[in-house]
């Protein structure tokens, strides 16, 4: 009896991209319509797949560079630009036979995909660490002062201390160990990309937060960056504890002057 298309087609979507290549085999033959769509598309699958593998590979020309060291850490942060919430580091010691493929600057990625990863690279790494540094930190000793300290203590809450830092474009003062500051490191390096991600994710599950006491500013979209919707409900409000108001001055000020008609 010939077997139904719509099982093919359920064992194809079932399929990871590793056993792709046997259903192709078995199905190649196959004269009906449907089952030939499904081996093209998994064809193109297996292409993507062998694609981003060969694009993965190239992220791992620094870890390759330095591969005399044993603990490998990425360093990147997120948060530097925005109005409100804190600033995020993450620290990221991936081993050294890693397989996750997707990683990426947190920036191309979706928020899904971004989740996953996040998921992924906690699992399998060999230390994470995230460091903060919170709106009123920020104001006290300037936003570059405040990323330093996140990113020292993201170092800090490693289990497993690092021999090297890679990190995204800067060089942290008050650190002992060996640092390689990488121009677009977040896209070049797996480590950074992959602190990038975890960092992002943290910061985003934050400001997510701050909507449930925020709704007003639109926190969950713009995740406290100076979208319009923020600006006016920042004008119309005021400011709230977790805005940065060494960042908010023209905002803040333009609004009372305007409440006192100056």
């Amino acid at each position: 009896m010939e077997e139904r298309i719509t099982a093919i087609k359920a064992k194809f979507a079932a399929a990871k991209e590793k056993e792709l290549e046997e259903l192709i085999l078995l199905y190649r033959e196959d004269s009906r319509a449907g089952v030939r769509q499904e081996v093209e598309r998994a064809e193109k699958r297996i292409l993507k797949w062998e694609q981003e593998k060969e694009r993965t590979a190239a992220l791992w020309k620094y870890e390759r560079l330095y591969c005399t060291y044993t603990n490998i850490c990425g360093i990147d942060e997120v948060g530097r630009g925005p109005l409100a919430g804190p600033v995020v580091a993450g620290a990221v010691i991936l081993p050294k036979d890693c397989d996750i493929l997707y990683i990426n600057d947190s920036k191309k990625l979706g928020a899904k995909k971004r989740e996953e990863l996040y998921t992924q690279i906690m699992q399998q790494a060999v230390a994470t660490g995230i460091g903060m540094a919170a709106p009123q930190r920020i104001d006290e000793i300037n936003i570059l002062q405040a990323t330093y300290e996140a990113m020292r203590e993201a170092i800090s809450k490693l289990s497993v201390p690092p021999d090297i830092l890679l990190n995204d474009a800067v060089t942290i003062p008050e650190v002992d160990c060996r640092q390689i500051p990488i121009i677009k490191g977040d896209a070049k390096s797996i480590s950074i990309a992959a602190a990038s991600i975890i960092a992002k994710v943290t910061r985003d599950r934050i400001m997510a937060e701050y909507h449930e006491s925020y709704p007003e500013y639109g926190f969950l979209s713009n995740k406290g960056y100076g979208s319009e919707e923020h600006i006016e409900a920042l004008r119309k409000y005021g400011p709230t504890p977790i805005h940065r108001h060494s960042f908010i001055k023209r905002f803040w000020n333009e609004a009372v002057g305007a409440n006192y008609g100056d």
